[in-house]
């Protein structure tokens, strides 16, 4: 499989880190109900198809970023720049080279 990174171009996926459902969103820290927090950390669904993933580049820029990919075929339909980062691909010299 081979994640075309927004700053890199088109890697293989030993330079990255799986991070995660990317659909999910961790509670605020003020939040004081454990349910939540155990939710967020411990229950996760099992999608088939289509699926927003977090995958972290360790092996080049370091970025994190949101993957659509689907978990039948690991067809990748979209990549983009998640975090404080997020929408600044079209600014990164080199982005999607």
């Amino acid at each position: 499989m081979r994640i075309h990174c927004p700053c890199c171009g088109p890697r293989g996926v030993a330079e990255f880190s799986y991070g995660g459902d990317g659909t999910i969103r961790r509670p605020d820290l003020s939040v004081t109900d454990t349910d939540a927090h155990v939710a967020y950390v411990f229950e996760r669904e099992n999608p088939r198809g289509p699926h927003v993933e977090l995958w972290h580049h360790i092996g080049g820029c370091r970025h994190w970023l949101r993957v659509t990919r689907d978990t039948l075929t690991h067809e990748i339909t979209s990549v983009e720049m998640a975090g404080r980062f997020a929408g600044e691909a079209a600014h990164i010299p080199g982005a999607g080279a």
